[in-house]
């Protein structure tokens, strides 16, 4: 019987609602084990992830019949849901409207990898704002301002 085979890598970038620095150090390892399960429970491998206070990023290994924004949409809800039960911040915990999707070769993974894995050094030279619209650029994504994350400045 014939089978599907892909190689799909896909990174995949969201931030707090109004960009708020509400992911905590003493948590934040429990949010992406979290995370973690939800993708693997979606049949998807997770290959890495990691953010800051503000924002998270994952690059997963994604099969053909998954959909990016179904997949996101579920990460989103349940760690809303999941972050509010624990009450790890003091005020209602949101994930914003949104995220970023960008694509890679199996040849370019172990750069991705790295990156992620080095966000907290990268961020201490660029902010996320920066670092959102290079991907923009680099993968020259067409975009209007207006409709990116909220930023707080």
């Amino acid at each position: 019987m014939a089978g599907t085979f892909s190689q799909i890598y896909i990174q995949i970038v969201f931030a707090v609602k109004g960009r708020d620095s509400l992911i905590s150090d003493s948590w934040e390892e429990e949010l992406f084990k979290y995370i973690t399960g939800i993708v693997t429970n979606k049949g998807q491998k997770l290959l890495a992830i990691n953010g800051m206070p503000d924002h998270i990023h994952l690059l997963v290994g994604i099969k053909p019949s998954c959909s990016s924004s179904d997949l996101v949409r579920e990460i989103k809800k349940s760690t809303n849901e999941w972050i509010n039960a624990k009450a790890f911040t003091k005020s209602k915990f949101q994930w914003q409207e949104g995220f970023g999707a960008f694509s890679y070769s199996h040849s370019g993974l172990s750069n991705v990898i790295a990156y992620i894995q080095n966000q907290k050094e990268h961020h201490r030279k660029k902010s996320f704002r920066e670092e959102y619209k290079e991907f923009l650029s680099h993968f020259q994504i067409d975009h209007k301002d207006e409709y990116l994350f909220e930023w707080i400045e």
